[in-house]
């Protein structure tokens, strides 16, 4: 029974949009993480009847046809990169981004990933490093002797130092931004690589035209909503009870026509 098929992907695909759902409430205290959403396409349909088909030797046509569903599939899964929350942390490295645009950042590798999340430290040699201790780009390094250090809205770096009564400009911080921010391929450890569907990245300053700005001393909260993540993980659930009963049903039928034909 063709039934039995068709309950069979809807289960699958919400399944796969359960998993979705929770690593989204996973992330809910992620720094700069975006949330994900499942996307869905019909499969293809057996015509039965075709729809504009002659009925008759007199040329009418048929107004509607005869079309059976194969069931669904899941077509992607797109990020919505909307802003977080942004919050004050009071600590000097941590930097936010208010508007549009990544941080640069390389990899052992020498590939370029980009991230939103700016909870930033300094190595051993006093450059500004994630976490993992990847080097932000275009590479800042702040002396041992700096007093203070700021960041600007603009990304300009300076620091106090000591026996200076000028401030010392230390770098720039550069963001860059894509065309399609949803084709970035997500690496894990909150970075994105550049793919063919995100396009090349355009790289300026913060606060240039379409670029946001900086703000020192502040993170970005993930954008996941908990009452949307609630919500679609119990619509999900029936959806995916639905598809189970329907395979039940489809049982039951058929144990009817075996009995039947006994």
């Amino acid at each position: 029974m063709r039934a039995l098929n068709i309950a069979s992907t809807g289960m699958a695909a919400q399944e796969a949009n359960v998993e979705i759902i929770s690593n989204n409430i996973a992330n809910m205290r992620t720094t700069g993480f975006k949330r994900q959403r499942a996307e869905f396409q019909d499969l293809l349909y057996q015509s039965m009847r075709q729809v504009g088909a002659s009925s008759s030797d007199t040329g009418t046509v048929l107004p509607t046809g005869v079309d059976v569903g194969s069931g669904v599939k899941l077509v992607a899964t797109p990020r919505v990169m909307s802003q977080g929350t942004v919050a004050s942390t009071e600590k000097t490295y941590d930097v936010a981004i208010k508007g549009e645009g990544f941080f640069q950042v390389q990899l052992p590798d020498g590939r370029t990933a980009y991230t939103r999340d700016g909870s930033f430290e300094l190595d051993a040699n006093g450059q500004l490093v994630t976490a993992d201790g990847y080097t932000v780009l275009p590479g800042i390094t702040v002396p041992t002797n700096a007093l203070s250090v700021s960041i600007s809205a603009t990304g300009g770096v300076e620091a106090t130092i000591q026996g200076q009564t000028a401030p010392q400009a230390l770098g720039q911080i550069e963001l860059a931004r894509f065309i399609n921010k949803s084709g970035l391929e997500a690496k894990g450890d909150n970075l994105f690589l550049e793919t063919p569907a995100s396009g090349t990245p355009l790289v300026d300053n913060p606060g240039a035209e379409g670029f946001g700005t900086t703000l020192q001393s502040y993170l970005e909260a993930s954008n996941v909503n908990a009452v949307t993540e609630i919500s679609d993980l119990i619509a999900a659930q029936r959806a995916y009870e639905m598809n189970s009963k329907v395979v039940a049903s489809a049982d039951q039928m058929l144990q009817s026509t075996s009995s039947m034909l006994r």
